[in-house]
C-alpha cells in the first residue's frame, strides 16, 4: 500500500460513526453587500482599475482589432504576441493581414524552450482573453491554459486584455457560479487589477517589477 493510500485510509477510518455538520452557508453574506445594477458594473470596474493605472477602453466587439493597432502605433511598438488558436486570436490575425499592419504579429505556438530568449527579451506586447471581471474589486479574472499560458500576460511590458461586457459580474461568488467552479476548480486562476507594481525599495512606487508595466483593458460591447 502506498503512503498516500495509507494516509487516506486513516482519514476515512477516523470519520467512522461521525455525522457531518449541516451546511449553514448563507449566500447573502458574500453577495448582498456587493451587488450593482447591470448598467453600473462597467462604470465601477473602470473607476477602480483606472485608479491603479490601468487603461480602459470600451470598444465594439467586431472592431476591437482597430483599437489594438491604434494602441501599438501610439507607443511605436514593433510586435504583438497573440494565441493563434483562440477565437480572438483568429479575429486579430484576419484584421492584421487584411489591413496590412506593419507591426509583426507573433504567435505563441511552440514550447517555451524553443524561443525563451526571444519571449523574455524581444516581445513588446501581448494580447489575451479573460474569463470575466469583478465589479466589486475592479479585477480581471484570468484562467491561463495551454493556448494562452501565464507567460503571455506576465513577460511583455504591455499586456492588452479583452473583456466581454456581458461577463462582468458583481462579485467573486457570482464568477464562481457562472463558471461552475464546483464542477472543476481552476488550477491557475488570476485576479488582476492593474499593471505590476511594487514599493519594496525605499517605498518608491515602481511599475513593471514583477510583470507588465502597462495593462490595457478593452471592454467588448455587443455590436
Amino acid at each position: 500500500m502506498s503512503a498516500r493510500n495509507n494516509i487516506l485510509n486513516k482519514l476515512r477510518s477516523g470519520l467512522a460513526g461521525t455525522t457531518p455538520r449541516p451546511d449553514d452557508f448563507n449566500e447573502r453574506l458574500v453577495t448582498e453587500p456587493w451587488q450593482y445594477r447591470p448598467e453600473d458594473r462597467i462604470k465601477r470596474l473602470r473607476t477602480l482599475m483606472e485608479a491603479v493605472h490601468t487603461e480602459v477602453h470600451q470598444v465594439d466587439s467586431q472592431n476591437w482589432p482597430e483599437k489594438v493597432a491604434e494602441v501599438l502605433a501610439e507607443r511605436n511598438l514593433s510586435n504583438l504576441l497573440h494565441a493563434p488558436a483562440t477565437g480572438h486570436g483568429k479575429q486579430l490575425a484576419e484584421y492584421w493581414h487584411s489591413s496590412g499592419q506593419s507591426v509583426d504579429l507573433l504567435s505563441y505556438d511552440r514550447p517555451i524552450e524553443e524561443w525563451k530568449e526571444e519571449l523574455f527579451w524581444n516581445v513588446d506586447a501581448s494580447i489575451t482573453g479573460t474569463r470575466g471581471a469583478i465589479a466589486a474589486t475592479g479585477s480581471l479574472v484570468m484562467w491561463p491554459d495551454r493556448l494562452e499560458p501565464r507567460l503571455m500576460s506576465l513577460l511583455p511590458p504591455l499586456h492588452i486584455a479583452l473583456l466581454k461586457a456581458s461577463e462582468i459580474d458583481d462579485n467573486l461568488y457570482a464568477v464562481m457560479k457562472r463558471n461552475n467552479w464546483s464542477a472543476g476548480m481552476p488550477t491557475n486562476l488570476l485576479l488582476v487589477s492593474g499593471p505590476s507594481k511594487t514599493a519594496d525599495i525605499e517605498q518608491v512606487l515602481a511599475f513593471g517589477a514583477h510583470g507588465p508595466k502597462e495593462l490595457i483593458v478593452l471592454i467588448l460591447e455587443d455590436a
